[in-house]
């Protein structure tokens, strides 16, 4: 299922209206201000709206949350901590009342106490989380990152043993980034490559818990470390990369998300029509 990130301005309902425009299958949203630790409660009429909507669209079980940046459950200071713990709470508690079943989390920074003493307490973080939200349907999923600074989730296993030590790990999967992948160290530009790298996924954290996808290319070479976005097969992944991806049945089904840049073509085509175009002509 196609999809991309899209703007939630005068309505959040408007990310849908766009989302068919573009002839998506799919949007990503922000349910709150992101930049901002406090947010008012969801408005019925706007809940409503988006219902009515999702249904109409047949979009049900398909859409998608990005949490607040400012979210940090590995942070080693007490009130940071606190907050992004009280803030990710509110974010599932808004999916679930939007009957968005999928919450991107990016899993935060050690902040340079070491990455077992983040992961821990990213752990400790996505336990208070799932207790508060105990029986919710949503499911938290921990975005791969690029490994920059302290950032803890960069590579496969620090994914798979935050996974697994969660009491509740039935309730988090993953989303793959595949810039973030791609400048973490993982080579997926060519079909063979991105068959070792998924194989390697699936040893270490199981291709089952792999619920959604963000489609990236990378400004950046592979292994930079750097987070940067381009227009699909015009970087570092390619063509290839994003071809072998499209052509897994094992991966039908699964939200997959755009997140780059927002800019025109020459005569006034957004850039996301273009990029969901390539994607499907990736199809055989």
């Amino acid at each position: 299922m196609l999809g991309s990130h899209l703007s939630v301005a005068g309505g959040l309902v408007n990310a849908l209206f766009e989302g068919e425009r573009l002839k998506l299958e799919t949007v990503q949203i922000f349910t709150r201000n992101q930049r901002q630790w406090r947010a008012k409660a969801l408005d019925v009429g706007v809940v409503n709206d988006w219902l009515t909507e999702l249904k109409r669209l047949g979009w049900m079980g398909r859409t998608v949350s990005h949490s607040s940046y400012l979210i940090n459950l590995g942070s080693p200071d007490a009130g940071n901590y606190k907050k992004s713990v009280d803030t990710m709470t509110d974010e599932v508690e808004r999916c679930e009342t939007l009957s968005i079943p999928f919450c991107v989390v990016h899993p935060g920074s050690h902040r340079g106490e070491g990455m077992e003493a983040g992961v821990r307490t990213v752990i400790k973080g996505l336990d208070e989380v799932i207790g508060r939200t105990s029986g919710f349907r949503t499911m938290i999923l921990l975005e791969t990152t690029v490994g920059n600074g302290h950032q803890i989730g960069s590579t496969f296993g620090e994914l798979g043993t935050l996974r697994e030590g969660v009491c509740a790990s039935e309730r988090v999967g993953i989303c793959v980034d595949t810039c973030h992948i791609s400048a973490a160290g993982y080579d997926i530009s060519s079909r063979s490559k991105a068959g070792r790298v998924f194989d390697d996924f699936d040893e270490k954290i199981g291709l089952e818990h792999l619920r959604c996808f963000h489609l990236n290319d990378s400004k950046e070479p592979i292994g930079s470390r750097r987070d940067r976005h381009e227009h699909i097969g015009e970087g570092h992944v390619g063509k290839e990369g994003f071809g072998w991806i499209m052509n897994q049945e094992r991966f039908t089904g699964l939200p997959m998300i755009l997140e780059t840049p927002k800019t025109m073509t020459a005569k006034g085509t957004p850039m996301d029509l273009v990029n969901v175009r390539r994607l499907r002509r990736m199809v055989k």
